[in-house]
């Protein structure tokens, strides 16, 4: 039998295929091309949208705070008014504590971009690095670090880009009514006090400590890539990790056995575990920590000082213990600092985003 082939179909043929495949690669450059450029644009867009933001926290300057929003819709003024609150809210804590904010500096890492009609909506996340220093203690810096995940949508008007909507999971969101609170006396038994000496913490509470600084986040230092450790399920979506990390801390890090109660495996985690009120429960109950101090601010921030790096704090509202903050440090002037989950912190003051009248403290003593 014999086969007879059309050599000209053939070549046609296969030229098709060449045109074919030279226009598909030559769509993807041009796709990875325009990606590339929407990158750098969106980077440079938010990069300009923070650093002036944050310029208007530090000099608590209103106008250049309210140019970077487009009120003509209800989205970017709840944004706009969110902000202003939470510029309020850090210098009124900020003269609580008697200290002077420095500087604030925010890193970007963009995660998803969609063009909109004029703009663009960036899924990225933030990692904003402020320093402070005491009003007794010129010059002596101290740095805490806040990570945050947010939704922005951003377009071009005539001033330049503004933000017509956002949304993030703000760690001020629980104090951003501290007008009224007397804080005087607060404020002077804070500036009375001096560096604490954690020299001598045994293995176990070190060990928790680097286990908490490597793997809190959004805060954490740039060269563990701004992750959670990945052994674990992430229960942010569920309504919160800060419990889970507590866990974690203790169990990865301060070598802590699991128990029937308290206990994460394959099918999941037991309420202990994972749940802030559950968690706080279990740890006093088992006897593996116990109470230094409960009560509002006012009640416990004399009794702070005695937190120790590889303790926690619980934090009450109405009734009910919401979040949970693992004490990793102090500053400069003795004051406790925590890491946490949701949203991510690290060397934190244990009261920022948490000291209004309506929130209660559970200071606690892990026994390692």
């Amino acid at each position: 039998m014999f086969i007879i082939i059309n050599k000209r179909k053939s070549v046609i043929g296969i030229i098709c295929i060449l045109a074919f495949a030279i226009s598909l690669y030559s769509f993807e450059i041009k796709s990875k091309v325009i990606t590339a450029f929407n990158d750098q644009e969106c980077m440079q867009i938010l990069e300009e949208i923070f650093e002036t933001r944050n310029i208007a926290l530090l000099d608590a300057d209103e106008k250049k705070l309210n140019n970077l929003y487009d009120k003509s819709t209800k989205y970017g003024v709840w944004a706009y008014e969110h902000e202003m609150k939470k510029m309020k809210y850090l210098h009124i804590w900020s003269n609580k504590q008697g200290i002077k904010f420095k500087d604030i500096k925010t890193k970007i890492k963009i995660n998803r971009i969609k063009s909109k009609e004029g703009g663009y909506s960036i899924n990225f996340t933030a990692s904003t690095e402020y320093k402070y220093e005491y009003d007794n203690a010129k010059n002596e810096i101290n740095m805490f670090r806040i990570g945050t995940y947010h939704s922005l949508n951003t377009m071009k008007n005539e001033e330049g880009w503004c933000i017509t909507k956002e949304w993030y999971t703000d760690p001020f969101a629980d104090s951003l009514n501290l007008e009224g609170i007397k804080f005087n006396d607060i404020k002077k038994h804070i500036l009375e006090q001096g560096k604490r000496d954690s020299s001598n913490m045994n293995e176990r509470r070190k060990k928790a400590l680097e286990y908490a600084d490597m793997f809190c986040g959004a805060a954490s230092d740039e060269e563990y890539g701004f992750k959670y450790n990945r052994k674990y399920r992430n229960y942010n979506p569920l309504g919160g990790d800060c419990a889970n990390f507590a866990s974690q801390i203790l169990y990865e890090g301060g070598s802590f056995k699991k128990t029937k109660a308290w206990n994460y495996d394959s099918k999941g985690a037991t309420k202990a575990w994972v749940n802030a009120h559950g968690f706080k429960n279990y740890m006093i109950y088992s006897g593996r920590a116990s109470l230094i101090a409960y009560g509002d601010y006012d009640k416990v921030y004399k009794a702070s000082y005695k937190l120790e790096p590889g303790d926690f704090v619980a934090y009450e509202k109405k009734g009910k213990v919401t979040h949970i903050s693992v004490v990793t440090g102090s500053d400069s002037n003795g004051y406790s600092l925590v890491n946490c989950h949701n949203t991510d912190r690290y060397r934190v003051p244990w009261d920022l985003g948490w000291s209004n009248k309506k929130i209660k403290f559970w200071l606690v003593r892990v026994h390692y």
